[in-house]
C-alpha cells in the first residue's frame, strides 16, 4: 500500500500457451504414416537399384553377343589367257557367335559394272568363332561369260599399267548363339581390286578389306 492509501497495481499474469493435448489415435496415425513412407522410399530404391543392375547386365551382355558382320579380304587375283583367278578370305571375328553360310557365289565384274561371270564355290557349312575360311577359284571355260572383245579391252587396258576389277561375294548366312539362330540375312561383300601389267594383284591391293552389306 502506498503512503497515500492507494493498492499498487498488479502485474499482470503472463499468458501461457495452452498445450494441445492428442489422442493415441492421432500417434498411432502419423507413426503409420512415417512407416509407410519409409517403406515407399525402400521399395522405390530396391525396384529402381534392380533396374539399373538389369540394365548394366543387359548392355554388357549385349556388347558380348552382339553379332560383327564377317570380314572379306582380297589375297590374290590374277588374269590371263581367258582366265581369272581369285583368292578371297572370310573371317569370323566374333568371339562367341558362330556363322551359318547357305550358300557362297563368287562373281568378277570388270570396271565394276561388267559381268564376266559367277560360279558358286561353296557348298553350306558352319563358321566357328574366331575362324577364317578360304573362298578361292577361278573362271574359264564354262564359268566365265566374257566376250572376246571384253578380253581385248582387258589385254589393252593391261598394256597401260593397270586395270580394274570388282570381286563380288554373295551368300544368304545366319548367326549362332548357345542354341538360337537369327534370321537369315542376305549378304554382299564387294572387293575392288586392281591388277598390273603382269596381270596380277598390285601389292596395295593384298589383304584389302572388302565393303560388307546386307539387303
Amino acid at each position: 500500500m502506498w503512503s497515500d492509501g492507494r493498492v499498487p497495481a498488479q502485474p499482470a499474469a503472463e499468458e501461457r500457451p495452452m498445450k494441445r493435448h492428442h489422442t493415441a489415435r492421432y500417434y498411432a496415425h502419423r507413426v503409420k504414416e512415417s512407416l509407410t513412407t519409409r517403406v515407399s522410399k525402400l521399395i522405390c530404391a530396391i525396384v529402381l537399384g534392380l533396374l539399373f543392375l538389369i540394365g548394366i547386365i543387359s548392355f554388357i551382355l549385349w556388347l558380348s553377343l552382339r553379332p560383327h558382320r564377317p570380314r572379306f579380304f582380297i589375297e590374290g587375283f590374277s588374269t590371263g589367257n581367258s582366265v581369272i583367278a581369285y583368292n578371297v578370305t572370310a573371317r569370323n571375328s566374333n568371339q562367341n557367335i558362330g556363322v551359318y553360310y547357305d550358300s557362297v557365289e563368287v562373281a568378277v565384274f570388270y570396271q565394276d559394272d561388267q559381268r564376266l561371270g559367277g560360279e558358286p564355290v561353296l557348298q553350306p557349312f558352319y563358321q566357328e568363332p574366331k575362324n577364317t575360311t578360304v573362298i578361292a577359284g577361278m573362271l574359264g571355260a564354262g564359268t566365265s561369260t566374257a566376250t572376246g572383245q571384253q578380253w581385248e579391252q582387258i589385254a589393252a587396258d593391261r598394256a597401260r599399267g593397270e586395270v580394274v576389277f570388282r570381286v563380288e561375294v554373295t551368300s544368304v548366312i545366319r548367326f549362332k548363339i548357345s542354341s538360337w539362330d537369327s534370321k537369315r540375312h542376305r549378304m554382299h561383300a564387294n572387293c575392288p581390286v586392281r591388277v598390273g601389267p603382269d596381270g596380277s594383284l598390285l601389292p596395295n591391293n593384298v589383304h584389302k578389306r572388302c565393303t560388307v552389306y546386307f539387303n
